[in-house]
């Protein structure tokens, strides 16, 4: 059973979405509404609007949309029932007592027990006999007990049984198991068998201290070297990243971006325990938001072998693209942060932080790395590098940063900085006319409904389905004319069926009593709840007059009444004729 309506009206009351939103997004006030950087995607340019008057929330650039409730369980990776359990105990709420189905949530918990508990049992493996092997390979790589203790390092060993048997011991279902990607079904379907074997184990932790995934690397020469935990309940590697719990405490609004696990933990036991990194695949979108959490800054740190190189170019556009600042270290000598802090000795703390302290930022980078690729002392070499130099400045948005670069190239290569500058113009230019004609096709795209996966319908029925959504919107502002409104269009005469969907939902909470979208979080998916509110927040004002209404309300029983071929294969033949006839006299 859901939540009774009228508990999640008073937690909506009690949970004031601007003050809540502003735990996590720098807001600023815009008229009647807050407005900021969306913490949903990366973007420059603010497009998150909070609506203050009914408590919801909308982003014009990634077209997340939502409640209070849906905001908790994007931003906190929440199912709907522990973001209700988070608003409730934040707001001082007795939770219902059985009146809901917390299936999911109770797997979840289960999910995150067992992952404590088998990070217990690697550590003590570790520490054990049957670890030794792991030991030696952390000890060998310089890591105090300290160290181990605070990453809560372990090993599983080479029996395929080892934690199977324990997690059952505890209490764990072979289904709680198997959903928390710690163990692989047997093929015979009978059973299942560790998923980590002989491998030293890193706990991967979230931002609430949870233990949610593991990574695990193989004491032999197998393939793969690393394996991860796959995507649970709890866990999706693109959305999470390794240490950001530890860097989010570090008092520092930078983060050291690294390419594993062993760097990270070598830069915190160095003192730099602002690093992170991904956890076995590429930054990813969802990532770069995150840090953006967190961070003023990002210092990229990977390998400086080909492979390295390349996920630093990915990441530049990643994280410029997010809007933030970049930096880029590179390690002498090939070394990556691990191996080069070793190598130094007591002095690894303190040369790495002056590798920090001369890093440049990536325009920096990227202009360095494009000298590799010319011979600057012949003139065929210098203008083919010129020519893509342009292209990086040009990306440039300070006038005065672009300025400085421009200065510098044609000081250093000996030109003339104003046909440097012209021609950064014609790339800009050039730019301008590729974005307008992307900018151009995604509009048409929209208006051909290509790029519209929840409404479809809409574009089968323009007329019709406009008309029903502009009056879905103003039964949702207006709820004092629910009983008038009704009266003259019923649900039937809709012909979007997502439409009607949210007509149905939003008059049956009226005319119960409540607020229109007090339970549209748990009543609807994600998608559905997003296009709801940005139905909301795209109707201009103009759209919601009573003159308006009338139009609407004409327009949907016009249509309804239009013949159709579905309609025509139910009549009688004197059904059409009757039908006809009223058509001639209507006219007249």
């Amino acid at each position: 059973m859901p939540f009774p309506d009228s508990f999640l009206q008073e937690l909506k009351l009690r949970s004031d979405i601007t003050e809540i939103a502003s735990s996590y997004v720098n807001l600023k006030r815009h008229g009647r509404n807050m407005v900021g950087l969306c913490p949903f995607h990366g973007e420059k340019t603010p497009s998150f609007n909070i609506y203050t008057e009914n408590g919801s929330f909308y982003c014009f650039g990634c077209g997340a949309g939502g409640d209070v409730i849906t905001f908790i369980m994007k931003i906190e990776n929440l199912d709907y029932v522990e973001a209700v359990k988070f608003l409730a105990q934040r707001a001082g709420m007795e939770m219902p007592e059985n009146t809901y189905d917390d299936s999911l949530s109770k797997l979840r918990m289960r999910i995150y027990e067992a992952n404590r508990e088998a990070a217990r049992f690697f550590h003590a493996t570790l520490l054990s006999q049957r670890g030794q092997s792991g030991l030696n390979y952390l000890r060998g790589r310089a890591l105090s007990d300290r160290t181990i203790r605070h990453f809560g390092l372990g090993f599983a060993d080479d029996d395929w049984n080892s934690l199977c048997n324990h997690l059952k011991n505890k209490g764990f279902s072979e289904y709680e198991i198997y959903s928390a990607n710690l163990a692989f079904k047997r093929k015979n379907g009978n059973g299942i068998y560790d998923r980590f074997v002989n491998r030293v184990m890193f706990p991967i932790i979230d931002l609430r201290g949870n233990v949610i995934a593991f990574g695990g690397r193989i004491m032999t020469d197998e393939k793969p070297k690393y394996l991860n935990t796959s995507d649970t309940p709890v866990f999706k590697k693109s959305e999470n990243l390794f240490s950001l719990n530890n860097a989010k405490s570090s008092g520092t609004r930078t983060l050291i971006l690294c390419e594993g696990y062993m760097d990270v933990i070598a830069l915190n036991q160095a003192g730099f325990t602002n690093a992170v990194a991904t956890l076995g695949t590429a930054l990813t979108n969802e990532q770069a938001v995150l840090m953006k959490r967190y961070a003023d800054e990002v210092i990229i740190c990977y390998d400086a072998d080909g492979a390295g190189q390349k996920a630093t170019a990915r990441a530049i556009d990643i994280l410029r693209n997010a809007g933030l600042p970049i930096k880029i270290l590179t390690v002498p000598s090939g070394k990556d942060p691990d191996e080069f802090i070793r190598s130094k000795g007591d002095n690894g703390p303190a040369a790495f932080k002056l590798l920090i302290e001369k890093c440049g930022n990536d325009i920096e980078y990227r202009l360095m790395k494009l000298k590799e690729n010319y011979n600057l002392n012949t003139t065929d070499g210098k203008v083919a590098f010129l020519n893509e130099a342009v292209k990086i400045v040009a990306t440039i948005e300070s006038p005065i940063e672009r300025d400085v670069f421009a200065s510098k190239l044609c000081a250093e290569l000996e030109i003339d900085k104003n046909a440097f500058l012209e021609q950064i113009s014609k790339v800009k230019r050039r730019d301008r006319r590729e974005n307008i004609k992307k900018e151009t096709r995604q509009i048409q795209a929209e208006l051909n409904g290509q790029s519209d996966k929840i409404n479809r319908e809409h574009y089968k029925k323009p007329r019709s389905s406009s008309a029903e959504e502009a009056l879905l919107v103003y039964l949702i502002n207006n709820p004092d004319y629910a009983n008038s409104i009704s009266e003259r269009v019923t649900p039937d005469k809709f012909s979007n069926s997502l439409i009607k969907r949210y007509y149905e939902y939003v008059l049956s909470k009226i005319k119960s009593g409540y607020e229109p979208l007090t339970s549209v979080s748990s009543d609807f998916n994600s998608d559905e709840v997003s296009y709801l509110y940005k139905l909301i927040s795209t109707t201009i004002p103009a759209a919601s007059t009573r003159e308006a209404v009338e139009e609407y309300i004409n327009v949907i029983n016009e249509e309804s009444n239009k013949l159709t071929s579905d309609k025509l294969a139910d009549m009688s033949a004197d059904d059409i004729n009757d039908y006809i006839m009223k058509m001639k006299q209507n006219k007249k």
